[in-house]
């Protein structure tokens, strides 16, 4: 791409829309606020976004602001891309932070944070306190809530769970399924770091954890351990 600017993102998007790929995408997609759908498949999508991960932050931020919802995927998929860069400064990590959570009202589908949730708002909470995790978790936002959980996945990933179960305690009684859904893949995430806090948690968890949650969690459980768990 000849310019690292937003609007040629979306017209790279444009040129290889396709009316199959809108309605499968459409399928699945559930923001609510009149996002338009180009029809982009993901890998041009990612493919694009990490050719143009040198893109400078405001026109990053204009790509989140695009009613479409294939540009505001390519913004995170960007800023997912330039914090993974070796020679990132703390002040360009927090630079794109901060970026996100002030416009978390863009970041409304579940796979936009999952894109960037880990790595531009867990990494950059790795050794800074947890705060604002919880706040999240407190949001009626569910793209907020998702986005606390979903932030955890990477201080699990580095063998720090208690914030993250302290967070799954505090979102196992969400009326949304995307967010049983994340909490059920944190808690399975846990077990491979400390499986013995994972069965205590939900053993101590076991009258209100949703069902779509313990089988998330339980995934890498034997059959056995399984059916007792779910008979419970």
């Amino acid at each position: 791409m000849a310019e690292l600017t937003a609007k040629a993102f979306v017209e790279s998007l444009r040129a290889q829309q396709s009316a199959a790929e809108r309605a499968k995408i459409e399928r699945y997609f559930k923001g609510d606020d009149g996002s338009v759908v180009i029809g982009v498949r993901m890998k041009h999508v990612f493919d694009t976004a990490k050719a143009c991960q040198a893109m400078p932050l405001d026109e990053v931020e204009a790509l989140l602001e695009s009613p479409y919802y294939e540009a505001r995927l390519g913004a995170v998929s960007i800023l997912d891309f330039q914090v993974r860069r070796k020679t990132i400064t703390e002040m360009d990590r927090r630079a794109r932070y901060e970026l996100y959570l002030r416009r978390h009202d863009r970041i409304n589908n579940w796979d936009l944070v999952d894109r960037a949730a880990p790595r531009v708002i867990g990494w950059y909470l790795l050794d800074k306190p947890r705060r604002p995790l919880f706040e999240l978790a407190e949001s009626s936002s569910i793209w907020e809530r998702r986005t606390a959980i979903t932030a955890s996945f990477w201080l699990i990933r580095q063998g720090d769970i208690d914030d993250a179960l302290a967070l799954a305690d505090k979102l196992l009684a969400d009326p949304e399924e995307l967010i049983n859904k994340s909490v059920g893949t944190a808690l399975r995430e846990i077990g491979k770091i400390d499986p013995a806090r994972l069965v205590a948690f939900l053993h101590e968890h076991a009258a209100r954890i949703p069902r779509v949650t313990l089988r998330y969690a339980i995934e890498r459980f034997s059959p056995a351990e399984r059916s007792a768990l779910l008979g419970r």
